[in-house]
């Protein structure tokens, strides 16, 4: 939760630089939000919104809502590893506050993901409390490449995302062509696995699970309803029996063999687990942003082998030089795909 220190904010306003010509924005909320004509420094609410300013304009990019961890950073550009990291605004376990927002000097306050009268709530009080700029943006993944266009436009950019819009709208497309060979009966049910334990999953409709449900796959633990994110037992899991197993954790993948409730999940019977991809954002999840364009490239190669036509290594190799400007050597490239892939891919 944000920290509103009214004592720190009057002396702290004056960092923000007034009298600057403004021009109204709407945002996915509906709010319309005056920036200024310029925008030099953008501070990020959340790990999406940070992908994506990173990925449009990473001169931008105030600063990190997680410092980069050791063997994230040789996957971002050097410019970047460095910045300050001043905590979220949003979301579970918000950990940023006023002072540090302020001390930022952003020009504007972009959150990116889940829009709804709670969100847009706390976009106002933020904004009132501040004196910044908050936009809404709707991180929808079927909608990334219009909120790459959107965003690139704000933030004076509009070639550079139109670059990586397309790259999301023929991502898109190349699924939709791949999914049209699968016949509905024919494509595998998949359950999602987060944390060391892998007891940790996502309900029907759950953000964290939005590109398994794009990608065409049956997440076995929408038997349980609908909502967010849940702990299950590995019983309910054996009872589910998914064919395919991802697993967040290389610990929980490289476990689940041994358990001898596990062992009887069909999935880890038949030696179908894989380890989701993380560096330096997650593939499938963590964080839910357009960080999962190549995580929908990994999941048609993954589960519909025999109907995917693209190299993974090649699209790997594209994707992190388009998105986050950087060329990785064999050993990147390895690391990333370790017990992503059966071993005969």
């Amino acid at each position: 939760m944000i920290r509103y220190l009214a004592g720190a904010i009057g002396a702290l306003l004056a960092l923000i630089p007034f009298g600057v010509e403004a021009k109204p924005f709407t945002d996915a909320a509906g709010r319309t939000v005056e920036l200024p004509d310029h925008i030099g420094k953008v501070l990020a609410a959340g790990p999406p919104a940070s992908v994506l300013i990173y990925a449009i304009a990473p001169e931008k990019l105030a600063g990190w809502v997680r410092e980069p961890k050791a063997d994230e950073k040789p996957y971002l550009i050097e410019a970047v590893r460095g910045l300050p990291t001043y905590g979220r605004l949003t979301g579970k376990g918000g950990t940023a506050n006023i002072e540090a927002v302020l001390a930022a000097k952003p020009d504007v306050i972009i959150d990116v993901g889940t829009v709804d009268a709670t969100y847009a709530s706390l976009a106002d009080k933020v904004q009132s409390q501040t004196g910044i700029p908050y936009v809404l943006i709707d991180g929808s993944f079927g909608k990334s490449a219009e909120t790459l266009r959107s965003l690139g436009v704000m933030l004076g950019a509009e070639e550079r995302a139109g670059k990586l819009a397309d790259y999301a709208d023929e991502t898109l497309k190349q699924l939709g062509d791949t999914l049209a060979t699968v016949p509905a009966d024919k494509r595998p049910r998949v359950y999602y696995g987060r944390g060391p334990d892998g007891l940790e999953t996502g309900l029907a409709g759950s953000i964290n699970l939005e590109i398994l449900e794009a990608a065409g796959a049956v997440n076995v633990a929408a038997a349980a309803g609908k909502g967010s994110l849940t702990q299950v037992s590995p019983e309910q899991v054996l009872a589910w029996n998914p064919e395919v197993i991802i697993a967040a954790s290389p610990k929980f993948a490289g476990s689940v063999a041994a358990d001898p409730v596990w062992s009887k999940v069909e999935a880890v019977a038949k030696g179908q687990v894989f380890n989701a991809p993380s560096l330096p954002f997650g593939w499938f999840d963590s964080p839910p942003g357009i960080n999962r364009l190549i995580g929908i490239r990994w999941l048609e190669a993954l589960l519909y082998g025999d109907h995917y036509k693209g190299d993974l290594k090649a699209e790997t190799r594209a994707f992190y030089k388009l998105f986050y400007q950087v060329d990785l050597d064999h050993a990147q490239l390895a690391a990333l795909l370790k017990g992503a892939l059966p071993a005969t891919q």
